[in-house]
């Protein structure tokens, strides 16, 4: 079986990671890392967003509104509808990633809880307009990192620390993995400690899916490697394109019951001790990212490949993909179908701007006219290319020869 490139860079497990014993503080272990006063260590970074909401609602509980992007992760949609709160879309910049200030100056008011700006795959987006505007009206800003952790603003502070709270995801595929786990930095020590406490009532202690996750990071640890790929993820993939569910090819189709438990020391302890070598990962990933980068502008230079906002500069994302903008939705549809599935480590970060998926509609509070033309164009263009180092530069030339002749042979 040919080796398979993943679709994320994430930090390889070793097996002296797994091994007994060892120090359980992966809170405290992360907030050195981060520069943070505290981090509270949850079961997945879903979970996170879910104590956060919850602490939130408990302060002020006649606000029942969150507002997110029109193109995130569907998991943002089942956490609102797990607390109770309605979820109100707020539209892109054109070509971007940064939330649109008109779109969401038009969405806040006194029932709007808290706004989730997002850092997808490691872009730093521009967060200072959906403070101010959040802000003015009474409600928190919570950054939503999960697929950024390590990112830093200009000034080398942990993106998020300027808001109320940010959270992050330790899952499969990400730069630091548990297999699942999630951390959330709260900024006001009143709101970290109702947070711990949120935690305390709705994350107990439960055996069964703490052996569960431990069995399943004992699995990622043997098979996240180029010649355990093809198994673990290219014949998942590759069945699910063949019956042409693009939804479960992506990893969108999420379950509605969302896991809620205390992560065991054990996992803890593998976290720590794998942290040692995050930051020569990330270090490591920049220059591959930026080298790959210019071979994309130079190779198929009518695409947009997306980097952290102009808004912010300075700041320095993660790259565990590289996202790409199509001209035209039919060249990325023409590249998709040769490349999805070639073990090149192409994919696609979500399938669908978050009102189009037909199974999360319902956790959306929509009215008759809105609609979110930035984010259902970015959904239509959008491509992730891998930066792991198991992508050869081989591979990466065969997918920038795609791109090109997908481009050159659009309508």
């Amino acid at each position: 079986m040919a080796p398979e490139a993943p679709p994320t860079a994430g930090l390889p497990l070793r097996w002296s990671d797994l091994r007994p014993g060892g120090d359980a503080g992966l809170g405290s272990a992360l907030a050195h890392f981060l520069g943070v006063p505290a981090v509270q260590i949850e079961c997945s970074g879903t979970a996170a967003l879910v104590i956060a909401l919850s602490a939130l609602r408990a302060a002020q509980p006649r606000r029942d509104e969150i507002v997110a992007p029109a193109y995130t992760c569907p998991l943002v949609a089942l956490a609102a509808a797990h607390c109770g709160l309605r979820l109100r879309l707020c539209d892109l910049r054109p070509g971007s990633l940064d939330l649109c200030t008109g779109s969401l100056a038009a969405l806040c008011g006194p029932r709007t809880l808290a706004v989730l700006p997002t850092h997808l795959a490691g872009r730093v987006t521009d967060v200072a307009p959906a403070r101010a505007i959040a802000h003015a009206a009474g409600a928190r800003v919570i950054e939503d990192a999960a697929q950024a952790l390590g990112a830093r603003q200009a000034t080398g502070a942990c993106i998020g620390t300027g808001s109320d709270m940010v959270f992050f995801s330790m899952a499969v595929g990400k730069g630091l993995t548990l297999y699942e786990g999630g951390a959330l930095v709260v900024a006001d020590p009143a709101l970290r400690a109702a947070c711990a406490r949120a935690a305390a009532t709705l994350a107990p202690w439960r055996r069964g899916w703490e052996w569960r996750r431990s069995l399943e990071l004992i699995g990622y640890a043997a098979l996240y490697r180029p010649a355990g790929l093809p198994l673990a993820y290219g014949l998942p993939l590759r069945r699910a394109l063949a019956r042409g569910d693009r939804v479960g090819a992506a990893g969108d189709d999420f379950d509605d019951a969302i896991p809620l438990h205390r992560v065991g020391r054990w996992r803890q302890a593998v976290g720590v001790r794998a942290l040692e070598r995050l930051p020569a990962w990330l270090a490591e990933s920049e220059p591959r990212a930026r080298n790959r980068i210019a071979l994309l502008h130079d190779q198929v230079p009518a695409l947009q490949v997306l980097q952290d906002s102009p808004a912010v500069p300075g700041a320095r994302g993660t790259w565990p993909t590289l996202l790409v903008l199509m001209p035209d939705a039919a060249s990325r549809e023409t590249a998709l179908r040769a490349l999805w599935g070639a073990g090149l480590g192409v994919s696609l970060p979500f399938v669908h701007a978050l009102p189009d998926y037909p199974r999360y509609a319902r956790c959306i509070a929509r009215e008759a006219d809105e609609d979110w033309p930035n984010a259902r164009d970015f959904a239509r263009r959008v491509i992730a290319i891998s930066n792991s180092p198991w992508l050869p530069d081989a591979g990466f030339a065969r997918v920038c020869d795609t791109l090109r002749r997908a481009i050159g042979t659009r309508p």
